[in-house]
């Protein structure tokens, strides 16, 4: 049974000046070069912060394996499907999971994807909270009409567990970081992929 699609706030305007992944990659690099990122604070911590994610993404892109599963789902789309992602470059988990949904994105001649920096589209953001935070990267899923399919993000489900276990005190944040980030690592983005192909199914 298909999920019933919505009216989303996002429109032609929103779309137009959203970026392509390649924009996006390009900014954080013009940025990086001037010691600034994206957003308003350019402390040496948020540029860290934004280096390291630099590492991350150039690394999805080379080793990201998308399953034969997703390819088949992908594959099935037959109608216009617009991806937007709200994102900011300091933003670990949209390092971790942005190069694995543009390489998705890329399968099918009826998918794009632009990208929008959250805090320059608060208006957005606030329409899709997490618990009540502006928690990113958060994609949205519209058809021709701009009216919303889906959405998934911040981060896949065993990711967001431990979130909820350091906001209960079960983690230190350093601890919740490095747990999150090699956690990340061993996935290899399979729980990312697992939920958008059940998320793309039910909306076929």
């Amino acid at each position: 049974m298909k999920k019933e699609i919505k009216k989303s706030i996002i429109n032609e305007v929103h779309w137009e000046n959203g970026l392509t992944y390649s924009e996006y990659r390009e900014l954080i690099q013009r940025l990086l070069r001037i010691n600034k990122t994206t957003g308003d604070n350019h402390s040496e911590k948020m540029l860290d912060y934004t280096r390291l994610n630099e590492q991350r993404m150039n690394k999805w892109e080379k080793i990201a394996q998308i399953t034969d599963e997703l390819k088949t789902t992908v594959a099935n789309i037959k109608d216009k499907q617009y991806w937007l992602v709200l994102t900011e470059g300091w933003c670990g988990d949209a390092a971790q999971n942005i190069p694995v949904i543009n390489k998705i994105s890329t399968l099918s001649p009826f998918v794009e994807l632009r990208l929008l920096l959250r805090d320059e589209n608060l208006d957005i953001m606030d329409e899709y909270l997490t618990d009540g935070g502006r928690s990113i990267p958060k994609l949205i899923i519209l058809n021709e009409e701009f009216l919303e399919l889906t959405q998934w993000g911040p981060r896949p489900e065993a990711g967001q567990e431990k979130v909820k276990r350091m906001k209960a005190g079960e983690l230190t944040h350093e601890e919740f970081a490095t747990e999150l980030h090699t956690w990340y690592a061993k996935d290899r983005s399979i729980s990312l992929q697992s939920e958008l192909n059940k998320l793309l199914i039910n909306i076929a």
